[in-house]
């Protein structure tokens, strides 16, 4: 008798959604010629000198396990680093954890406070693995739908009216992925005037803190009364080019952390030693490197949004990260259609909206983490794909007649 593996599955995790994004991903991957626009990886390689710190740590023999926490050296520098850029203030010892990337560091989070039938604020179009985070904690994600006209940005009125007595916390994400809206600290301040008279915990993934275009970027934790309401989560991959190195961090009360390390201790033990170290090189001594993506990336994403526009697909302008939400409405296509037939026809590789958030459909999510003659060429081909619509359409009209 054959066994029926699913009856010994999980239903939690049967129930989860597979991410839209590698959908696209791995179709594109099988074929040849393509321009991809879909995964949001930077397309530099990781600066030299933290390389090379690696390499040489490996030689040395760096292969044991650290801290759980991570080393206290990295710890250390992470804390000088936030207080630098963000002006915050941790304390290396007992309010940081270095994780196996910052998307680690969302999963810890959600373990440690969230209680079965706990509630938390998400606010979508969000990234793909946000809701179910929260689902596998055992917490119900509560989706607020953002809007293009209000440039895809949260109001106080729209969480408040989201809070019941079972709301736990609000997921936060600012330079956001997939629309690249930014909040600045009136923003922030209004929503932290909700989180107080409500007594909730906030979740800031501010993985793209270092590629805020427009304006000095503002940390959730640095906004008053919010330090000790705030699990801040970042980390290497984005902002310096280390997404392979899965290295990302979390800071928070010390109460918050001593919960969360007893969950890492049984999970993952520790990240990577060899890796920390190169990472204590990130911190020290990259910044130049770092502004110089960033400078590019500004001047793709000035190049990306235009062009859109001038080919017809409205798009807002993104204030950090490295993607553009363009609505594809017009084509009266749904984002699934309009990004299967890009990829087929143009061979050009987007993310349908709608892996988003059910606030995504109309729209795709579009990466200019690659290089402006890519991305000219990929410009090129969605107009023509663009055009060819319009010929069907006129077809279609005259079969009509």
């Amino acid at each position: 008798m054959s066994l029926n593996h699913q009856n010994y599955l999980s239903k939690k995790a049967m129930d989860l959604e597979p991410s839209g994004i590698r959908k696209f991903f791995d179709v594109a991957a099988s074929m040849e010629g393509v321009i991809s626009l879909g995964v949001g990886e930077p397309d530099f390689i990781t600066p030299w000198n933290i390389r090379e710190v690696a390499i040489e740590a490996l030689q040395d023999g760096y292969t044991s396990y650290t801290a759980n926490a991570g080393l206290l050296e990295l710890r250390q520098e992470i804390t000088a680093y936030l207080q630098r850029r963000f002006h915050v203030e941790y304390q290396a010892e007992n309010q940081v954890i270095v994780t196996v990337g910052a998307s680690q560091s969302l999963d810890l989070a959600f373990r440690a406070i969230l209680n079965p039938g706990d509630e938390v604020l998400v606010i979508e179009p969000a990234f793909v693995s946000y809701a179910s985070l929260v689902t596998m904690a055992g917490g119900n994600p509560v989706r607020i739908a953002t809007k293009e006209e209000n440039g895809f940005k949260v109001t106080p009125e729209q969480i408040e009216a989201s809070i019941t007595d079972k709301t736990k916390a609000i997921l936060l994400c600012s330079p956001n992925n997939p629309t690249g809206t930014c909040l600045n600290k009136d923003e922030l301040t209004a929503i932290a005037s909700v989180v107080e008279k409500h007594d909730l915990l906030v979740v800031s993934d501010e993985i793209y803190a270092e590629l805020a275009y427009d304006q000095e970027y503002t940390s959730f934790a640095a906004i008053p009364g919010m330090y000790e309401r705030t699990i801040l989560i970042n980390g290497f991959s984005k902002g310096f080019a280390m997404t392979g190195w899965r290295l990302g961090f979390l800071t928070a009360p010390s109460e918050f952390i001593s919960v969360m390390i007893k969950i890492y201790q049984y999970t993952t033990m520790c990240a990577p030693y060899m890796l920390q170290l190169g990472a204590i090189e990130a911190l020290r001594n990259s910044s130049d490197q770092v502004e110089k993506m960033k400078q590019n990336y500004w001047r793709r994403r000035n190049f990306t949004v235009q062009s859109l526009n001038k080919i017809g697909l409205e798009c807002h302008t993104p204030g950090g990260a490295f993607y553009v939400f363009p609505s594809i409405k017009k084509t009266g296509l749904t984002s699934e259609q309009f990004a299967e037939g890009l990829l087929h026809q143009e061979k050009v590789a987007v993310v349908p909206g709608n892996a988003f958030g059910a606030s995504g459909e109309g729209y795709i999510r579009c990466s200019y983490a690659t290089s402006i003659d890519q991305l000219q060429e990929a410009m090129n081909r969605i107009e023509r794909f663009l055009l060819s619509l319009e010929v069907k359409e006129s077809d279609h009209l005259k079969q009509a007649k």
